[in-house]
């Protein structure tokens, strides 16, 4: 098959803020998800879809069998939808969830609002788009400020846990300056921070749970995923040195608990072939639903995605065998392997 590969590639451009491009990919990342989709006997054309007007052009001149898409988009409140948007109106098939579940996602307010009307816990929230909102009285501090239509950990960093209310409208009033958009206000939640990924291939697999743990991050400040602690992570000068343990240091009957709300997030935003939940356990083991990611990273070093795999024994190649296949079967188009892969994926 020829496949085109979509993706967000990270500039160097010293006048865009420190976190513009924390979402892209590097090229490190496509390089090697292009090997090794070739290495499957597949021609590989990357197409970067930084402007929308070189992803336009792309389509109108070239043919192609299947995408798999890992693009970002950019400038845009819908800017994960532009890529699926666009294959479903010329009717290519691709990886991943569509334009709708991608829209959802990044929408942090609206998702919560689905997982509320799920039953699926997640931290109490109040949406600011001024910054003289009136704080709602049920919402208790401390309090995490977000922009709400941002990914990877983008706007957050230690004065975004906010403890009072001079703290809350000071953090409100220059994340609402500095990204344009409304404000996500949640309830910050006290205890481990997890994540789950989930696989789609014919059933679904919720794979292990990986928890992260910032407590040698002391000197940062920042015991959460900001987009500093994901690009500067092992940074010692810094004090980001997160520790990463896959299964999550918890109890089988808590583990399976965990597991059990991911696949409802993942279920409820209606998420294809792979996603990764964001979870905060609170100190009494109630799994709060941070967001669902159904674009995780998927660096073969230093992404979560891949890591969780590997300790599920799916080593890269498998792991992106498996999303390929996935795609191909909801497409029946059926498998273009000499052998599919399920070691490691139906247990």
């Amino acid at each position: 098959m020829k496949i085109a590969l979509c993706c967000s590639v990270k500039k160097s451009e010293p006048e865009k803020p420190p976190d513009y491009y924390s979402e892209f990919d590097s090229e490190e990342t496509v390089r090697r998800l292009s090997l090794t989709i070739q290495s499957f006997g597949h021609e590989v054309v990357i197409v970067e879809t930084n402007r929308r007007a070189n992803l336009i052009n792309f389509f109108q001149n070239n043919s192609v069998d299947f995408v798999f898409n890992i693009a970002e988009g950019s400038d845009s409140r819908f800017r994960e939808s532009e890529v699926p948007a666009l294959l479903d109106f010329l009717g290519i098939p691709y990886t991943g969830s569509n334009s709708f579940t991608l829209a959802l996602a990044l929408n942090k307010a609206m998702a919560k609002r689905i997982f509320k009307y799920e039953n699926i816990p997640t931290p109490n929230f109040q949406v600011f788009d001024a910054a003289n909102t009136p704080l709602n009285p049920r919402l208790k501090f401390p309090l995490i400020v977000k922009p709400n239509y941002e990914g990877s950990g983008k706007g957050i960093s230690a004065l975004s846990v906010v403890n009072n209310q001079n703290e809350l409208y000071r953090q409100v009033s220059q994340t609402l300056y500095a990204y344009q958009q409304e404000v996500l206000v949640e309830e910050f939640i006290e205890g481990r921070e997890l994540t789950v990924g989930i696989l789609a291939n014919g059933n679904i697999t919720v794979l292990p749970i990986l928890e992260i743990d910032f407590s040698e991050c002391k000197e940062s400040g920042e015991f959460f995923y900001s987009w500093r602690m994901k690009e500067f992570q092992g940074n010692r000068e810094m004090g980001l040195i997160p520790s990463f343990y896959c299964p999550a240091r918890i109890s089988e009957e808590v583990s399976a608990r965990v597991k059990e709300t991911a696949l409802k997030a993942h279920k409820a935003l209606g998420c294809l072939d792979i996603s990764r939940t964001d979870i905060r356990l609170s100190n009494d083991n109630i799994p709060y639903v941070l967001e669902v990611n159904p674009l995780p990273g998927l660096n073969p070093e230093e992404s979560n995605f891949p890591m969780i795999a590997k300790a599920y024994k799916i080593e890269y190649r498998n792991l992106i065998k498996t999303i390929l296949e996935s795609a191909l079967e909801r497409y029946e188009m059926g498998s273009f392997y000499p052998q599919k892969t399920t070691e490691g994926i139906h247990k």
